[in-house]
């Protein structure tokens, strides 16, 4: 990464190390400008006084509402990242088959479902299982939601192993073919696994979308954090009760990329091969 740094930038002068100072200094000021004008109005409306906050750390606030909102939104995130996955990957490689009807298919249904806002699709299998009746009354939220986060975000990561796999240098397939590997051998042992290596930042992003979107099951009365804070915050102070929300998501998701970061660093260990110090070949003096 440094070489092609080196090759698509020059490195910055005294003058030009100097302007990016001061940009960034301003930069700063800016910020903590625009944080000291919001923490002043919130002080003058009385909104920082401890009396707005003590609910927070009451057990009645945890054990009613942001333990079981939390417990939602891992729930339908986890149950979506896993089923998303598994459509990705799916439909992915169905779009890189040979024949021609599957990977139509497969094209179709990706781009059709990566057209649909997230939302629309939730509310859609809310009241569609809801009148086929298959689904019990407590249990359609989570089914609704799982749903259309599946469809969607299945559908985006299935682009990304598609573009991931086409991105891979062609003579490695073509060197899994000429070792008599099948083309579903060559997919499945040569090319996705180093396609998912060099695709996990953006899978991970993918991950904190399924997992922010969960937010919108609160429409179709899904239980998740988020709808959790509002009633907390109906009957105390809404402000604070979305803020702790919003820094539970924080930490959710700073959790997630270290997760990911330490997933990346085993496959990377897996698909890399290591060189054996007898493997080098003996060189006969002259």
């Amino acid at each position: 990464m440094s070489a092609q740094r080196s090759v698509l930038f020059d490195a910055q002068g005294p003058r030009a190390q100097r302007i990016t100072l001061g940009f960034n200094v301003l930069g700063l000021v800016l910020v903590a400008g625009i944080c000291w004008w919001i923490l002043a109005g919130l002080a003058a409306k009385g909104q920082l006084d401890a009396e707005h906050w003590d609910f927070l750390f009451t057990s009645r606030a945890w054990r009613n509402f942001f333990l079981p909102g939390l417990e939602s939104t891992l729930k339908a995130a986890g149950l979506a990242i896993v089923t998303s996955v598994v459509f990705g990957l799916v439909f992915g490689m169905g779009r890189l088959s040979g024949l021609a009807p599957v990977r139509w298919v497969c094209t179709v249904i990706v781009e059709f479902f990566r057209a649909v806002p997230v939302l629309l699709m939730m509310i859609f299998f809310y009241l569609w299982l809801g009148g086929l009746g298959v689904v019990s009354p407590r249990q359609l939220p989570l089914y609704a939601v799982v749903l259309g986060l599946t469809l969607y975000n299945g559908s985006v990561i299935a682009e990304l192993v598609r573009s991931g796999v086409q991105q891979l240098p062609r003579g490695q397939g073509e060197a899994g073919l000429a070792l008599g590997l099948s083309r579903a051998q060559v997919m499945r042992i040569v090319q996705l696994p180093q396609a998912l290596v060099a695709m996990l930042p953006s899978l991970l992003s993918q991950f904190v979308v399924i997992l922010k979107d969960t937010a919108l099951g609160y429409i179709i009365t899904y239980p998740e954090l988020l709808a959790a804070a509002r009633r907390l915050g109906s009957a105390h102070s809404m402000l604070q009760a979305l803020l702790m929300a919003a820094a539970l998501f924080i930490v959710i998701n700073v959790l997630l990329t270290a997760l990911a970061g330490w997933v990346s660093r085993w496959l990377s260990s897996r698909t890399s091969g290591r060189t054996r110090p007898d493997a080098t070949a003996a060189v006969d003096p002259v």
